[in-house]
């Protein structure tokens, strides 16, 4: 009975990362590693961010088969729900004239982006392609910490971006700092309990190991 939870949950929580992401784009005040990735190849490209967001999780998602990572039906929604939310919140949302607007969406996209993150990976449905990636290259090399290898995932993705023209700035830098306690905060308020038969053992993700899901 807890998937008449955990479904809408799961979706509530990928459109509203989407929706983070876009305030993010529209602050104008830096994004964090991936979505710079993703806003640089837009701006070459010319295609949506959010399509882009869409066509970047399809290769991620290949590289898993390597890996022996499983998607979930959480992945499958992840690959298709956060990069059309990102459009279309892009589209209605207006433009951040000014330094006061432009912190608001800024700061209201990682608030809202901790709050999806937890929604979402609270919902158990299965991880986004870039965080299987990160789980997966952690499971295959042991010996590195899974912190060390988002590290280095993220470092990657950061300069290719920055290379190809996506914003760097305070809000990549403010992203880093928050998102991790944020996802402190919001998933042991947010996940759906595990519960095994005959007890009531409950287990909730670690947040560490989970710091996005897009």
């Amino acid at each position: 009975m807890d998937l008449f939870r955990r479904v809408p949950q799961l979706f509530v929580g990928l459109f509203l990362y989407g929706v983070s992401m876009a305030l993010m784009v529209e602050s104008d005040l830096g994004l964090n590693p991936w979505d710079v990735f993703h806003q640089g190849l837009s701006e070459v490209t010319g295609i949506s961010f959010g399509w882009i967001v869409l066509i970047v999780g399809v290769p991620v998602l290949l590289l898993w088969i390597p890996l022996r990572q499983r998607p979930g039906f959480g992945t499958i929604a992840n690959l298709v729900v956060v990069g059309f939310s990102a459009d279309f919140a892009l589209w209605v949302l207006p433009m951040g004239e000014g330094i006061p607007a432009k912190v608001g969406y800024l700061v209201g996209g990682i608030l809202l982006n901790g709050f999806a993150t937890g929604l979402y990976i609270g919902s158990r449905m299965g991880p986004g392609p870039r965080d299987g990636l990160m789980t997966g290259l952690a499971a295959r090399f042991p010996r590195l910490s899974l912190r060390l290898i988002r590290t280095g995932i993220e470092l990657i993705v950061l300069g290719a971006g920055f290379l190809l023209g996506g914003t760097v700035g305070i809000g990549t830098i403010a992203y880093a700092l928050a998102i991790g306690p944020l996802a402190h905060l919001f998933l042991p308020l947010l996940t759906v309990p595990e519960r095994r038969r005959g007890d009531r053992t409950v287990r909730l993700p670690d947040p560490d190991a989970h710091p996005m899901p897009s």
